[in-house]
């Protein structure tokens, strides 16, 4: 996106499960700060190097972190968890849980609806 024109601070990555582990592994280490990563039902991969390998800039971009509080595929105290590293490096983490397993409801999506519309506010 970068490549065909698109800024950085107009870019949002997303991932659910292993997909939300790559956004976050991804997205702290751009050299650009994002408009926003999405990590729904997932941890942050590697937390002990991001101190090391994340960029400056990306302390800028705000997280969006949900989870199932029933969830069995990744405990919520596991996404908790990385949550709290996260905000303890300096990040601005929005974090929020729903009543439901590894998956997406309703609520959620209105919740990413409003963080993204927040996000790409010029």
């Amino acid at each position: 996106e970068r490549a065909r024109g698109l800024a950085a601070h107009r870019i949002l990555i997303a991932g659910f499960s292993q997909g939300g582990a790559i956004a976050l592994h991804c997205g702290l280490r751009q050299p650009e700060a994002l408009a926003g990563i999405i990590a729904l039902s997932t941890y942050l991969p590697l937390h002990d190097s991001l101190a090391e390998e994340a960029s400056a800039a990306s302390r800028t971009t705000p997280i969006f972190m949900a989870h199932g509080i029933y969830d069995a595929v990744i405990p919520a105290g596991i996404g908790q968890h990385s949550a709290r590293h996260l905000e303890q490096q300096g990040y601005a983490v929005h974090w929020h849980s729903y009543f439901m397993q590894h998956a997406v409801c309703a609520e959620e999506l209105a919740d990413i609806r409003a963080f993204i519309a927040k996000a790409l506010v010029d």
